[in-house]
Order: structure tokens, then C-alpha cells, then sequence
């Protein structure tokens, strides 16, 4: 339940603040005095859109405080505790919003993201506003009206269907797709059959471009190689060759060492040396005879290398990759040899599926039906007592020609405001006084539900008058004894109803307009009720009749209220 709102420099409200009552509010004032903008400013600390231009002249910022006792909301303390946040008797919403139209949010003090808030107010109030009666009008309303209201036995078998659903449209795609291959499936043939012999003729082997690549370096530089090893062969075996002056200095070392043992060492040295670059011409020798640095290998060696890489660019940069795109391209190619076959267990799985969503679909649609009957009822009722005593109001329920994600259910309303008339669509036979009083009973019909503790009304009496305003009256304040209503009202009869009266005036001073919002008092309702009823406040019959008019709504309120308790 709403306690308190406070307001500051939102629009003409400079800093207005109001505490409210337990059952029915209302709120009053001439045209252009603010009391729209009033229920602006409630909407945007429940998570509605935050305009900058909310923000009064002259500010940098507005904020909206609202307090309410949550005392007996178990879901919403219970939500609360899963975000973290306090859920203790009084709960603080606020939102800020400065000239560069950022916005922060706060829930007893903690900032929270805007979805939080919305949600935590979905479970705190509902707003009513001037425009929401064509809301019934949209082809989505029945169906919302009814899971909302039978969420109980509703939201299970919604559920179950909700996942059958999602499994019969995976398994109709994956049929659609299968057939449409199965058109284009000579084409698809002849394309994977080509890629698997082009991957298969190449005999790709994992690592095989490292060695290529090595080997490509070196038959690039295969002339000059060849020379520079030719040339030091030569050097090693021509007649006076490095060698050949070697094995003449060990031959002549060999005659002295044989008078002077000192030289035997220097002699071995000698035949080391020979006997490592013999070693090495013989390698050298070895290298060129075994070498094969020629063009028609390296051309070989490129054109391999160019295969490779032609590969990798077209099936997935690697030779791993391109395995594996072969193996998946195989099993493509058996899928579509097996096609038929695979189409026809498809279609055989989703005919199975087929019945278990009907089944499920089935439930959904009975649970709705039922629902649909306890509201046919519960709403006819009340339009009766809103001065439409042969007035007709049902919720039908057809069966669509296909599936979608809410079931297969077409929900429409129909009405008939007359006796003898047959029911129709109600957009075609309702008028704007009869759509306001439909609002109206559904919102009780709701309410009575336990939807939310606080509803807001912005002039739901649009096109009502006379009679059937003091129905409506009488109906806001049956639904004022549910929960707490805040409502803004231009009819006497309405107003007379309140529990708690707050005035709305617009109010100059240092040149600046502000509006004001002021409790008022039994005296002050009775001037209200006149300015209300005709414009006066100077005729004492003028008067009276407001004082009456307050006394006959206390009495209805004791006799049809206060009563019962």
C-alpha cells in the first residue's frame, strides 16, 4: 500500500508532498491544475519513462520518493530477498533523472537497475490511465486478462506447452531443411562428391607443408650452393691441393722424427689434420653426388606447396582443418544418399510431436475456457451494477488453424450493452462511457484477485455522467475496501466516495507557478463538491447538496462496507 509520495521540481510540482489513506483517494482540481502530471511523476519512481523535460525550469534535476507498507506482501518481500535488498515493513523507492537525462534508481537506498524496479512495482501497483481503455481494444488483451487472472491452473499447463512447442518447432525446421536439401539434392551430390575427391586425390599428410617449406628454401638457393661446395671440394682435391701439401710436410716430418722422437707429436698432429679434411672432401664428395638441387624438383616442390595451400584457403586454413571439413562433407554426402529415409523418420517423429502438442494444447485451451466462464461472469456482474443492468460480456475462446507460442487458442471479447442484442466484437458495438465502465469491472474483477495492493484510476469516468457515474462511484468504492485506489476524478458523485480528498491547485507566487496539493477537510470537501457541481461556491442550495451528497456516500460505505466487517 501506498503511504506517502514526494515530489520534487518535477514539472510545475516544486517540492509537494501528500500521504495517502488505506481505501480510496481522490484527487480534484481545475483543468491544468496538475493532477496528470502528479500520476506522470508516480509512474516514473515505478520504472516508467523519464523524460528531461520533466526537470523545472531553473533545476538541474527532479526526484520522486514514494513509501509503501509491504507488511502483507509475501511474493514481494520474498522477490526483494533474492535481489539482495532489505524487506522490512516500509519500502523506498526513488528516481532521479538530471537535465542530460540520466537516471538512478534506488530501492531502500540501494541503486538498482531500472528492470528491478519495474518489476519490484509491478507487484505494488497498477495504473489506470486516460488512454488504457483502448488497451482492451488490442488483440493480445483477452488472453492476457485470462492467463492473469488464472495464472493458478493457467501457468503449469502453459508451461508444458511451452516446451513441447519449442521441441515441434526445432523438429519442423529440421524437416523444412531436410526437404529443402532433398530439392537441391543432385546439386549438393555432385558438389560434395567433387570437394571429398579433391581433398582425397591430394593425400594430404598433417605437418607435410613444414617440410616442403624447408625444403622449397633450399632448392631456392640451389645454385649457389652447389657452387660454393663445389668449389671447396676442389680445393680439397686437386694436385696441389691443401691435402697434397699436407701428406708432403707428414712425409718429410716422418724422416726427421725418426733421429729426433721429439718431433712425434707435431707428426701426429700432421696425420689428425690430413685425416679430418680428408674426411671432409669425402663428405663434400658425398653432399654433391647425393644432391639433387635442379629446377624440375624445386617446380615439383612449389606446385605441391601451392596444392597445400589452395586447400587450407578453401576448407579452413589448415590440414587438420581440412580433414575434417572432408569427414563432415562424407557424412553430408551418405545423409543425402539416405535422404528419403531421413525425411521420412522426421516426419514420422513430428506427427508424434504433433499429437502430444495438440494434447497439451488441448489442456491449455480447457484451463482457459474455464477461466474465460468464471470472468464472463464475475465481469457481467459488475457492468450490471455500473448501470448497464442488460449489458452481456464474454470472453470467447476458438481454436486457430495452427500452432504459435501461446497455444492454439483465438481469444476476442465480445459485448452487448442492450437487451435482445446479439454480442458482437467489443472495438464494433462499445462506446467510450461503456469501454470506461468495462475497465472498470475488470479492474474490480482483478483486484478482487489480489493482482496488486494499490490501482491507480487517471479519469476513468471519461464519457460517464449522471447515474452511471454514482454506479461507478459506488463501484471504485467497493473495490477501495479490496485494496487502497488513488483516482483522479472531475465528477462530485466520485469524489464524494473518498476516504482521503486531496485538492490540486495551481499557485503563483515570485512569478513562478507551482502546483499544491492540500488534504482537505469535511468543510473544504463541501466547497470542492460545489465548485465540482456548479461552479459556485455562493448558493446555499448549492451546498447542501454537496453536504448530502457527501452524507449519502458515508451511508452507502457503513451499509455496503463497514458492514460486512
Amino acid at each position: 500500500m501506498l503511504q506517502a509520495l514526494h515530489v520534487h521540481n518535477f514539472a510545475l510540482l516544486e517540492d509537494a508532498k501528500v500521504e495517502f489513506a488505506p481505501g480510496f483517494n481522490v484527487f480534484t482540481g481545475e483543468t491544468g491544475a496538475g493532477k496528470s502530471i502528479l500520476v506522470d511523476a508516480f509512474g516514473v519512481v515505478l520504472g516508467n519513462r523519464a523524460s528531461a523535460d520533466y526537470v523545472r525550469n531553473g533545476a538541474d534535476s527532479f526526484w520522486v520518493q514514494a513509501v509503501f507498507d509491504i507488511r502483507k506482501q509475501p511474493q514481494l518481500q520474498a522477490f526483494l530477498q533474492e535481489q539482495g535488498l532489505d524487506s522490512e515493513e516500509e519500502l523506498f523507492l526513488k528516481r532521479q533523472v538530471n537535465l542530460s537525462g540520466k537516471s538512478k534508481a534506488t530501492v531502500n537506498g540501494v541503486q538498482v537497475p531500472l528492470n528491478v524496479l519495474r518489476q519490484i512495482s509491478s507487484l505494488l501497483v497498477d495504473i489506470h490511465g486516460q488512454h488504457e481503455n483502448q488497451a482492451l481494444l488490442k488483440a493480445e488483451a483477452p488472453r492476457l486478462l485470462v492467463d492473469g487472472y488464472g495464472a493458478e491452473s493457467i501457468a503449469p499447463r502453459m508451461a508444458a506447452y511451452t516446451e513441447v512447442y519449442d521441441r515441434f518447432v526445432a523438429l519442423s525446421s529440421k524437416l523444412k531443411a531436410l526437404q529443402s536439401a532433398n530439392a537441391q539434392q543432385d546439386i549438393l551430390l555432385d558438389r560434395y562428391a567433387w570437394e571429398i575427391k579433391e581433398i582425397e586425390d591430394a593425400k594430404l599428410v598433417v605437418g607435410e607443408e613444414a617440410t616442403l617449406e624447408e625444403e622449397a628454401k633450399l632448392l631456392q638457393h640451389g645454385e649457389k650452393i652447389i657452387t660454393s661446395v663445389n668449389r671447396a671440394y676442389g680445393l680439397l682435391d686437386q694436385d696441389k691441393s691443401v691435402l697434397s701439401l699436407l701428406a708432403e710436410a707428414k712425409d718429410s716430418l716422418s724422416i726427421a722424427s725418426r733421429y729426433d722422437d721429439k718431433l712425434d707429436g707435431l707428426l701426429e698432429n700432421l696425420d689428425s689434420a690430413w685425416i679430418s679434411l680428408e674426411d671432409c672432401r669425402q663428405e663434400l664428395g658425398e653432399y654433391l653426388a647425393n644432391s639433387d638441387f635442379n629446377e624440375a624438383r624445386a617446380l615439383e616442390v612449389q606446385q605441391r606447396l601451392d596444392t597445400i595451400y589452395r586447400l587450407h584457403k578453401k576448407y579452413g586454413g589448415s590440414t587438420e582443418a581440412v580433414l575434417e571439413y572432408l569427414q563432415t562433407a562424407q557424412a553430408k554426402y551418405h545423409e543425402l544418399e539416405d535422404l528419403a529415409a531421413t525425411i521420412a523418420e522426421v516426419e514420422k517423429q513430428l506427427a508424434v510431436l504433433t499429437k502430444e502438442l495438440t494434447s497439451v494444447a488441448q489442456a491449455l485451451t480447457k484451463a482457459r475456457q474455464q477461466v474465460a466462464e468464471q470472468l464472463d461472469r464475475q465481469i457481467t456482474r459488475h457492468i450490471h451494477d455500473l448501470a448497464m443492468p442488460n449489458g452481456i460480456f464474454a470472453i470467447e475462446v476458438s481454436q486457430l488453424e495452427k500452432f504459435t507460442p501461446t497455444g492454439r487458442d483465438g481469444l476476442r471479447f465480445v459485448f452487448s450493452a442492450n437487451m435482445g442484442e446479439p454480442v458482437n466484437d467489443l472495438e464494433k458495438v462499445a462506446s467510450g462511457g461503456e469501454l470506461s465502465r468495462i475497465a472498470l469491472a475488470i479492474k474490480t474483477v482483478m483486484m478482487n484477485a489480489g493482482a496488486v495492493p494499490t490501482m491507480v484510476f487517471d479519469e476513468i469516468d471519461t464519457g460517464v455522467g449522471g447515474v452511471t457515474a454514482q454506479k461507478m462511484a459506488e463501484k471504485i468504492a467497493l473495490i477501495a475496501k479490496i485494496g487502497q485506489v488513488l483516482c483522479i476524478t472531475h465528477l462530485p458523485q466520485i469524489a464524494a466516495f473518498a476516504d482521503r480528498h486531496i485538492y490540486i491547485e495551481k499557485q503563483s507566487r515570485a512569478g513562478r507557478t507551482t502546483t499544491a496539493l492540500q488534504v482537505l477537510d469535511q468543510e473544504a470537501r463541501i466547497r470542492e463538491l460545489m465548485r465540482m457541481t456548479a461552479g459556485t461556491s455562493e448558493s446555499h442550495a448549492a451546498y447542501e447538496n454537496s453536504r448530502e451528497l457527501l452524507n449519502a456516500a458515508e451511508a452507502f460505505k457503513y451499509a455496503r462496507l463497514f458492514k460486512d466487517d
